[in-house]
């Protein structure tokens, strides 16, 4: 299989922000992956957390699994959400991390991240901030990262090794990265390697 040019990580990459603010924008609508509270409650969310965080973030849950629910976040530490969508997974280490932690949402999606600064500012979350950045560059220094947490995004992205090499660049030496995913068990035809849906199948 050739591998792709510029234009086609582009058009992966802007038809992956169309789908996914789409889910920010009109979480009841049509989509092409599983999208909201039910779907959260599904893979592992608590209700008691659910019922807590707001719906503006609850409603457009857009992962793989409850990552922030099984990663260890100690208090006080600094939290990264690679990908964090409308916030639920943010949110949620907030909690954990408390006030004398810090957790930090990166995504590229304008429409989740103004669901995910909406749900926290209901919710009070001053320890969360919320910034519009790509996964392969991100606006962090140098190991200042103590955990990191990573909701379903490697399969969306063409340049994976970039986002590892960020991971790598922005946690500290003893940092933690709790990652979750979708894993193909046979390699996918060619074919359907081209088609922009089977993306987010």
């Amino acid at each position: 299989m050739n591998a792709p040019g510029r234009s086609s990580k582009f058009n992966l990459k802007e038809g992956v922000r169309r789908a996914y603010s789409s889910a920010a924008e009109e979480p009841e609508g049509k989509h092409p992956f599983p999208v909201g509270v039910a779907f959260a409650r599904s893979v592992g969310y608590p209700e008691s957390i659910l019922a807590e965080i707001p719906a503006s973030s609850t409603e457009s849950f857009a992962g793989v699994s409850n990552v922030s629910i099984f990663a260890d976040i100690p208090p006080g530490s600094r939290v990264l959400d690679l990908g964090c969508g409308a916030g639920l997974d943010s949110l949620v280490a907030a909690r954990k991390t408390g006030p004398s932690g810090h957790v930090i949402g990166i995504d590229f999606s304008d429409a989740m991240l103004q669901k995910a600064q909406e749900a926290a500012d209901e919710l009070g979350a001053k320890n969360a901030v919320f910034k519009k950045a790509d996964v392969e560059r991100l606006p962090l220094h140098n190991s200042s990262i103590d955990v990191a947490i990573v909701n379903g995004i490697f399969n969306l992205s063409l340049d994976r090794d970039s986002i590892f090499s960020e991971l790598a660049r922005v946690m500290k030496l003893k940092g933690t990265v709790f990652v979750a995913e979708l894993i193909l068990r046979e390699t996918l035809a060619e074919e359907e390697t081209r088609d922009e849906a089977n993306w987010f199948a």
